[in-house]
C-alpha cells in the first residue's frame, strides 16, 4: 500500500465557507506532489478569519495588519528535516485569511476556488523553503503555484 500525505484540515467555525475538506487537502497535495515530496508528509491547512491573521500577523511578523496567507515551517533554514519513529514527515501549517480569498477573487476577476488554491500552494511553497525576496525567486515561486493551479484544473484565465 502506497504511503499518503497527513493534511489535517480545520475551518473556522464562522466562517461560510462552501469549500469541502476533501477538495483542500487535495489542493495540498497536488502542491506536495508538484514539488516531489514524497509520502509520509504532514502538513496542518486552516482557514481562518482576518481577525485571526491580524493576530497572527502581528505576533509573529510584527505587522499589525491582516494578511492573506501565512505559512509556519516546522524545520525552516535546516537542510534536512529529522525523520519521526513513524516516518510521517511534518513540514509546517499554512493559515489562508478565507475573507481574503474571497475579496481578491473579486478583485482580481476569477473564482474563489482558483485564488484559495493560489494561496495554499503559495504557503506549501513556503513551507519548502522557497521565497521571493528577488525579482528571481518571485518568478521562480509565480510559475510553481501556477503549475499546481493548472495540475488542478484552475489554469489563469
Amino acid at each position: 500500500m502506497r504511503a499518503a500525505y497527513a493534511i489535517d484540515v480545520t475551518i473556522d467555525p464562522t466562517l461560510h465557507c462552501p469549500l469541502r475538506v476533501a477538495w483542500l487537502r487535495s489542493v495540498v497535495r497536488a502542491g506536495l506532489r508538484a514539488e516531489g515530496v514524497a509520502a509520509p508528509a504532514a502538513v496542518a491547512l486552516h482557514l481562518a478569519t482576518d481577525e485571526d491573521m491580524r493576530r497572527l500577523n502581528r505576533e509573529y511578523r510584527d505587522i499589525d495588519a491582516t494578511t492573506d496567507v501565512l505559512s509556519f515551517a516546522l524545520h525552516e533554514g535546516e537542510d534536512a528535516f529529522p525523520e519521526p519513529p513513524d516516518g510521517a514527515q511534518s513540514l509546517g501549517q499554512v493559515v489562508v485569511s478565507y475573507p481574503r480569498a474571497v475579496s481578491q477573487a473579486e478583485e482580481y476577476g476569477h473564482s474563489m476556488e482558483r485564488e484559495v488554491a493560489f494561496l495554499i500552494a503559495h504557503g506549501v511553497l513556503h513551507l519548502l523553503g522557497h521565497d521571493h525576496q528577488t525579482p528571481k525567486e518571485e518568478t521562480r515561486m509565480r510559475d510553481r503555484q501556477e503549475a499546481v493551479l493548472t495540475a488542478l484544473g484552475l489554469p489563469r484565465t
